[in-house]
């Protein structure tokens, strides 16, 4: 869901009609689900994607994670991904790369991994980078709508909803966790 509509109160005799369609729905699990305000999960962190950034076939989205928790949140390395197609099954023959760089530098998503302890109330942000072209690919575009996220082996998943359009490279590229707020 790109965004939220809410109907106001609708006049008993309205002189325009107006019209309504629902494009696409997207589900995830409750245990999974994202948040990027409200309660703090039990983990004490908050994991999230944004609304990310596309120009002519080169996408990047930034994953997000809050420590809303009373503790020390400490993360080293990259965040573990699972694509998964609409109907949440596992999406095979995409290689997931550590770093931006195997799809394009300057976007955020490169650099060495470096020890992050967050305090409550701190952010930290990996960046997703991918083409989403179909020439001089293998097979037919690929498209995986949702991603589990583990911020740390062994976290209890998030499932975000990226929509991505990977076309036919079969590339992601995933950055280190770096502290601050956002990727772009």
């Amino acid at each position: 869901m790109k965004r939220t509509v809410t109907m106001g109160e609708v006049p008993s005799h309205p002189t325009g009609a107006a019209r309504v369609r629902i494009a696409e729905v997207r589900s995830v699990p409750a245990a999974e689900a994202p948040s990027d305000k409200g309660t703090c999960p039990p983990s004490g962190v908050r994991v999230y994607a944004d609304d990310g950034d596309a120009a002519m076939g080169f996408r990047v989205v930034s994953l997000h994670l809050e420590n809303c928790g009373t503790r020390i949140h400490r993360l080293n390395g990259y965040p573990q991904l699972q694509l998964l197609d609409e109907g949440h099954k596992p999406v095979n023959g995409v290689k997931i790369f550590q770093g931006g760089s195997a799809i394009a530098t300057g976007t955020g998503a490169d650099g060495t991994p470096q020890p992050l302890d967050l305090k409550p109330g701190e952010r930290a942000y990996a960046g997703l980078v991918w083409r989403n072209t179909v020439e001089g690919g293998v097979g037919k575009p690929v498209n995986a709508p949702y991603v589990r996220v583990w911020e740390t082996p062994g976290a209890d998943p998030v499932m975000v909803i990226p929509e991505f359009d990977l076309g036919t490279t079969g590339k992601l590229g995933v950055g280190p966790w770096k502290m601050g707020a956002s990727g772009r």
